[in-house]
């Protein structure tokens, strides 16, 4: 249950009356109720809000009493999914006693008086925010710390938090806006919480101080259509060329209709995984019209997949459990997709049209990795003070510079060449619907592995350069064992330090890949079952890393090295013992399936997926594939341990999304008897 508070300390708006005659607190309050909110509760003072949030029991909308907004604007900041805590962040110029913001990668990384960010705000407090419960007794913290006129400056170690002296609570001083909602949300960044920028465009909200504002930002909410202006935002506002120009510029009708007739995203999801399925059915049928066919429908099965996210936007159905679902199902149309263009090549006689598939689907997944723990990173070396982010000046502090300006700098030519050149998802679909429409599923896969290699040693030569430079380890505050996917015998191997993880972890991929070259160059593959053994052994090194600190520069990319290496040391022992091509890509696709369950909710902060340990780890699957290649049965022991781990797959996604919450909605909804115990 989400509860409302309207804070009505510290503004001169508190007693504005609107055009109808209703008070604007009052009107405000209203909108919240529509907003979502089940209760809206007033609030005098600063403690009282502390008050209310030690009680609460969900998550808190918080917002002043000077807030002229759309209904849709409170109703985004209720259910924004980007994250637990998030602002309400404007683009008015920043005026004494409001606070400003700094934001970075759409994380409020500073918050304060303009003065105070030095020059370094990217925007205005918006006088309203939303506050994640895990994040409540930070939001009492700051209540209380700013009530007093200080301000915190630690994340807090007890109930109230440490604090620091400021001037008088009136004062708009650095650090120290006046209006209590200022102060709240100053607080709470300098309580070091996470909050997120819920950013307002094509709709309207302003903060006013007097009748005359009220009155100018009455007339720009009335001259907006609310409506048409919910469905231009159901679209990204900073997509890829090929979404930009050929999908979002009709998808909105599609959403519209969609909405009408009452699809949900996941329903939109499910459709679009059967037009992929559709196109990868003909592209290994093979044949012009098969072709063209096969490629029509991955376009639209492409827009679908734009359509699902529009939708949630639009009618504001979000959910963890469709955010999951559409991150797994655009990593498994794109991998089906992939696997029809491997078997259209080897159908039609052009060549290994599954060794080009393998390839493929493991440059993807290796560079999807790198861009998540990137991204991690990114975002983790904003949070942080600049001073020890890294060295001032040098390559990285240029290329960084030289990013943002890029960014910034929305429609330019620069900026078109930087998102396409990393060949986003909406390039590669339409690369391969263009390539095998007017060639061939051999042409169509060419095209993807040149263009991908090609893409990752760019992005991974820059981000190189940046990580050094920002120096943040991100994976040494967090169990990386469950991070890189250890299993029990990674976890038990002795520790080597010197050598660091990200060199044992890139040691370990170098067995495996020696193996595979030598097992497609030489005459006679299963001659070298022998060598299956020592390639093991040197793939196993990675784990003596597991337990050594990972806060080195680059140790963000020891998950997807080390995903690399099972990666190459399955395909190798496929090779050697002869598996068929169908067989080695369906048993590399459960890994990556795997994988991708696993860090979707790892970068969430989310806890491991059930049964997570019986997927046995990289180490363990690695050993069972070893001894299945010395026996000489690869094949039945690839699609053993294969099917196996897609049963845990399939067994732990109903026990995290449909067992485990149906459990806790029973408990939830089971009376209390006395003494407070549940009657059985």
């Amino acid at each position: 249950m989400t509860l409302a508070i309207v804070l009505a300390a510290g503004t001169s708006a508190a007693g504005l009356t609107t055009a109808s005659g209703e008070p604007l607190a009052d009107r405000l309050a209203a909108q919240l109720r529509r907003a979502g909110a089940a209760e809206v509760r007033f609030a005098a003072t600063l403690d009282e809000l502390a008050a209310l949030a030690d009680a609460a029991d969900g998550p808190l909308l918080v917002s002043g009493t000077d807030l002229v907004a759309h209904t849709a604007v409170l109703r985004h900041l209720a259910t924004s999914p980007v994250g637990p805590t998030v602002a309400l962040v404007l683009t008015d110029p920043p005026v004494p006693g409001r606070t400003a913001v700094r934001e970075e990668r759409g994380q409020i990384v500073d918050a304060g008086t303009l003065d105070a960010l030095d020059g370094d705000a990217t925007g205005v407090f918006g006088g309203a925010l939303r506050v994640g419960v895990d994040d409540l007794p930070t939001l009492a913290a700051a209540a209380r710390a700013a009530a007093v006129g200080a301000r915190p400056v630690t994340a807090p170690l007890g109930p109230a938090g440490d604090v620091s002296p400021l001037p008088a609570a009136g004062d708009a001083g650095p650090g120290n806006p006046g209006s209590a909602v200022d102060r709240l949300v100053a607080g709470l960044a300098a309580l070091g919480t996470l909050i997120f920028a819920q950013r307002v465009r094509l709709l309207v909200a302003h903060r006013v101080e007097d009748s005359a504002g009220l009155v100018a930002a009455e007339a720009a909410v009335t001259a907006v259509d609310e409506d048409r202006a919910e469905l231009r935002l159901s679209v990204k506002e900073k997509d890829d060329f090929f979404s930009t120009y050929f999908v979002s510029t009709w998808s909105p009708y599609v959403v519209r209709l969609a909405a009408r007739l009452r699809l949900t995203p996941t329903g939109v999801t499910v459709i679009s995984v059967l037009f992929a399925l559709a196109a990868a059915v003909l592209f290994g049928v093979g044949g012009r019209p098969a072709l063209v066919g096969g490629a029509v429908l991955l376009y639209l099965g492409f827009v679908l997949d734009c359509v699902d996210g529009q939708l949630a936007r639009y009618t504001r159905h979000f959910s963890a459990w469709g955010g999951w679902l559409d991150t797994m199902a655009d990593r498994a149309k794109e991998y089906l997709v992939y696997a029809g263009l491997g078997f259209g090549v080897s159908h039609a006689g052009l060549g290994n049209g599954w060794a080009l598939a393998i390839a493929a689907m493991t440059l993807q997944t290796v560079r999807h990795m790198t861009d998540t723990w990137y991204g991690v990173l990114h975002d983790e070396a904003a949070r942080r003070p600049r001073t020890t982010a890294g060295a001032s000046g040098g390559i990285g502090d240029r290329l960084n510079a030289a990013s943002t300006r890029v960014q910034a700098d929305t429609g330019s030519l620069s900026y078109w060449l930087k998102r396409t050149v990393v060949f986003p998802i909406g390039e590669r679909w339409a690369l391969i619907a263009l390539t095998v429409a007017l060639f061939n599923p051999l042409v169509s896969l060419v095209a993807v592995l040149v263009w991908g290699g090609l893409a990752f040693a760019y992005t991974g030569a820059l981000r190189t350069l940046r990580a050094r430079w920002m120096w943040v380890p991100v994976l040494d505050t967090v169990d990386a064992t469950l991070h890189r996917d250890d299993g029990p015998l990674a976890r038990r191997l002795p520790v080597v330090r010197p050598m660091g993880p990200l060199t044992l972890a890139v040691l370990a991929a170098l067995g495996p890949a020696v193996l595979l070259v030598a097992a497609l160059v030489g005459d006679s593959p299963s001659a070298l079952r022998l060598a299956v053994p020592v390639a093991l052994l040197v793939l196993l090194a990675g784990g003596l890393g597991a337990g050594a600190a990972h806060n080195g520069p680059l140790d963000w990319l020891v998950p997807a090295a080390l995903r690399a290496a099972e990666y190459l040391f399955a395909i190798a022992v496929g090779v050697v013992g002869g598996a068929p091509g169908w067989l080695i890509f369906g048993y590399v696709f459960v890994l990556t399936v795997h994988h991708y369950d696993l860090t979707a909710r790892l970068e969430k902060r989310q806890t491991a997926p059930p049964l997570h340990a019986a997927t046995l780890g990289w180490d363990g699957r690695s050993v069972l594939l070893a001894l299945a290649a010395i026996a000489g049965v690869v094949s039945i022991g690839m699609a053993t341990l294969g099917a196996y781990l897609l049963v845990v797959f399939v067994a732990s996604v109903v026990l995290a999304w449909f067992v485990r919450p149906a459990r806790s909605a029973r408990a939830s909804a089971a009376p209390v008897g006395a003494g407070g115990v549940a009657p059985r």
